[in-house]
């Protein structure tokens, strides 16, 4: 378990039950007008508790009818509501999920297969939402203490996005996941030809405050940006100033779990630099791992006992 203290409390979130989609936690409020489909989702893993934070208070918002899409339509999802009902203070991790990884279940061939699992359910009952979204923001929060960190998918145009977006400073392209598709990268958001984009963002560690803060921000800003709301709504609730500066990383390895015996090899954190190439840094069995450049960066390591197939950590460069 992590150490770090537990400065947020889960919100009851079962007032939001009804949403009128027919989908249990999904709201749809559709705005009469012409204009894109945006989806705003949160606990895609159960114990990820700004994102509940974040839509909890949207959808206060609205219910007080002071948020009201300007255009097109507004997707709100809570994803694995399963998980999340389990969350225990004393063991905040046994939430993240309740059979497996609710954001590794995307791609067709798990969605409209045989297998099942509580995820995979819920991943089916959501996928039209997806499916039908023009943009999405997935939010997230992290294990162990990192800065807020934006996860733009595969592709450039997400990295744009974000950068319209102007938040959080650190962008970065990755790889994927071996174990398999994250919704952000589902169809035509993972396609360079579609006009469609998403953007997940890990707003901080799960448990601290800032996290709610970050969530609350970047929704705000997220729906400013694709034209749901207007900068008079948007203006006086947004709560964190922007940074001077986005740095992009970007990742070409993703290091994987052979075992559980995986270990770093000496403290590591989020976004950790480290200057030289050749550096032994973590151990699985016989096989040490290596940075093969300078100034290699860590992005999201796992200080947790690993499994085989999980990823660990992923490595990349600061592009700028």
């Amino acid at each position: 378990m992590s150490e770090q203290a537990l400065e947020l409390s889960p919100p009851d979130i079962s007032r939001w039950r009804e949403g009128g989609s027919g989908v249990d936690y999904v709201h749809v409020f559709d705005s009469g007008r012409p204009g894109k489909t945006v989806m705003v989702q949160a606990l895609t893993h159960g114990n990820e508790l700004c994102g509940a934070i974040a839509l909890d208070w949207l959808l206060a918002e609205h219910s007080r009818q002071e948020l009201t899409p300007a255009s097109g339509r507004l997707i709100l999802s809570f994803a694995n509501v399963a998980a999340y009902r389990r969350f225990d203070p004393l063991r905040p991790n046994a939430s993240r999920c309740v059979d497996e990884d609710l954001n590794r279940v995307w791609d067709d061939a798990q969605l409209f297969g045989e297998r099942d699992s509580l995820e995979l359910r819920r991943a089916r009952e959501l996928q039209p939402f997806v499916d039908a979204a023009d943009w999405l923001l997935d939010i997230h929060s992290m294990q162990d203490a990192c800065r807020p960190l934006m996860v733009c998918g595969l592709l450039d145009k997400g990295a744009e996005f974000a950068r319209q977006l102007g938040m959080p400073g650190d962008l970065l392209i990755d790889t994927g996941h071996p174990s398999g598709l994250r919704m952000r990268d589902r169809g035509g958001f993972g396609d360079p030809q579609s006009p469609k984009n998403a953007l997940l963002i890990e707003c901080g560690q799960h448990w601290e405050r800032s996290s709610a803060e970050v969530a609350i921000d970047s929704v705000v800003r997220f729906l400013r940006l694709t034209g749901v709301v207007n900068e008079a709504w948007a203006g006086p609730r947004l709560r964190l100033p922007l940074p001077e500066v986005q740095h992009l990383v970007r990742v070409d390895e993703a290091v994987t779990a052979r075992s559980s015996g995986f270990h770093f090899l000496f403290p590591v954190h989020g976004l950790q630099v480290i200057d030289q190439a050749g550096t032994a840094f973590a151990q699985d069995g016989e096989q040490v791992f290596r940075t093969r450049y300078e100034r290699t960066v860590l992005v999201m390591p796992s200080t947790q006992h690993g499994r085989p197939g999980n990823t660990m950590v992923r490595l990349g460069r600061f592009e700028d």
